[in-house]
């Protein structure tokens, strides 16, 4: 018996029979000995296996880009890579790159995956909306979304908690500036802007204050575009706050050097906290207070979940949210 006949036996797929064959991780204990077990019925001899290093798997990174205004080449999405590359080591899958910018490459993207035995995909789709998640109903190739979920989506997603983040920072400024923060608000709307949002009303609403007086400055989410659009804000000489919360630590950085340029103190005369906590926080002048992401950790708990799709054909979808937390420096 090959190890296809013997996956087909069991209903479960060829990466999950060697991965439990060759003594490799990404299988549960009770599918490895049960492998092996039926393995041994069929007269198999595995027992040369223990210690294969080849990669037995192979899952494809899928980067949707819609415009790629948020989804850009930074440390953000770097780090997220990188843990579900570590993870796929570690579980024996190879890793293909894939960069799709429309909803037809999607999905042609997604026949040619199944049609060449890619195991399964991991999704990034910070950038997708709930309409282009119908082309996942036309597909049987196991996925995981990453940084992104919709109720309405029957699909397994791994993304941020941003309302508690976004909660936790306006609280923190609320206790420290004992006035109303202003909101930094991306000119891209994504999802996971959205719910930083109501998190940041939340905390509003819990310290006795109407979200509708809220500052806002709507800046482009990236370093060059935000500090571009806040000089044209304090150029207008338009209201300010005392502090802010911005969507994501690009346009907080933005907005901060622009606030240096036109001789505001930080934080003396205005706060801010950024979310990400990218690795350039630590280095701007002051260190910027923000929302620590655990990236790598996303990337690495999206390959566990797909694995686990890959080696059951049948199963509940799952949101698993991951807390971030604020990390203090030198802005507020």
């Amino acid at each position: 018996m090959t190890s296809k006949e013997l996956a087909k036996q069991l209903g479960l797929s060829e990466a999950a029979v060697s991965l439990a064959l060759n003594n490799r991780p990404g299988v549960s204990t009770k599918t490895r000995n049960r492998v092996k077990e039926a393995a041994t019925a069929a007269g198999m001899d595995f027992s040369s296996r223990a210690g294969v290093s080849e990669q037995m798997g192979s899952i494809c990174l899928i980067f949707y880009r819609r415009t790629g205004a948020v989804l850009a080449d930074t440390s953000f999405f770097s780090e997220l890579t990188e843990g579900v590359e570590q993870k796929c080591r570690e579980v024996g899958f190879r890793v293909s790159i894939q960069n799709i910018y429309s909803i037809t490459d999607l999905e042609r993207t997604l026949q040619e995956l199944s049609h060449v035995g890619t195991d399964g995909a991991v999704l990034f789709g910070t950038e997708m909306r709930e309409e282009d998640f119908a082309v996942l109903s036309f597909t049987d190739l196991p996925i995981v979304l990453l940084d992104n979920h919709f109720l309405s989506t029957k699909i397994d997603s791994i993304q941020i908690n941003n309302i508690d983040g976004a909660y936790s920072a306006a609280n923190y400024l609320i206790k420290r500036r004992r006035t109303q923060p202003g909101y930094l608000s991306s000119s891209y709307p994504i999802r996971n802007f959205s719910e930083r949002r109501q998190g940041f009303n939340q905390a509003l609403i819990h310290n006795g204050m109407s979200p509708s007086a809220t500052i806002v400055h709507t800046l482009a989410p990236s370093i060059d575009g935000a500090y571009s659009d806040m000089m044209e804000i304090l150029e207008r000489k338009d209201p300010l706050a005392q502090s802010y919360f911005a969507d994501n630590d690009l346009i907080a950085i933005g907005a901060l050097r622009a606030f240096k340029a036109h001789g505001f103190r930080i934080p003396e005369d205005i706060a801010l906290i950024g979310f990400d906590d990218i690795p350039m926080c630590d280095y701007t002048e002051p260190g910027l207070t923000t929302i620590h992401v655990p990236k790598r950790y996303m990337g690495m708990v999206a390959v566990e979940r797909l694995v686990s799709l890959i080696e059951k054909k049948a199963y509940y979808p799952v949101n698993i949210s991951i807390s971030p937390h604020l990390v203090t420096r030198a802005t507020v």
